[in-house]
């Protein structure tokens, strides 16, 4: 079992910033595709962004292309998203996901281990 805890979501203004940090334990890190997802109040779970395992290539959905990096430190078990330029459509809870031998976006996504999530506020 892998275990992911996020931090670092609160409330900012259109334009602000945020860094949300997941750290996980229990597996070796370096075995795990990581991502962000998030989920807005009356809506589905929807894919932020992903790293493949071992540091490798990003992906990120259209509407944050741009605007937000994901980045993994190994050693460190830990996977960032760092938000910039938030929007107000940016509110949501955001999940931290791991998957093993495939891509965190590979359906089921059931199949991933989720942490409890992080509130991300952005208003005026």
């Amino acid at each position: 079992q892998v275990q992911l805890v996020e931090s670092g979501g609160g409330s900012v203004q259109p334009g602000g910033s945020l860094r949300l940090s997941c750290v996980a334990s229990g597996r070796t890190f370096s075995d795990y595709a990581m991502g962000w997802f998030r989920q807005a109040p009356g809506k589905e779970r929807e894919f932020v962004a992903a790293a493949r395992r071992g540091g490798g290539s990003t992906s990120y959905a259209d509407s944050v292309k741009g605007r937000f990096t994901i980045s993994r430190d190994n050693a460190k078990n830990t996977v960032w998203l760092q938000m910039n330029s938030l929007e107000p459509e940016d509110t949501a809870v955001y999940y931290c996901a791991a998957r093993a031998i495939v891509d965190v976006t590979v359906a089921p996504l059931e199949d991933n281990y989720w942490g409890l999530g992080t509130q991300v506020t952005v208003s005026s």
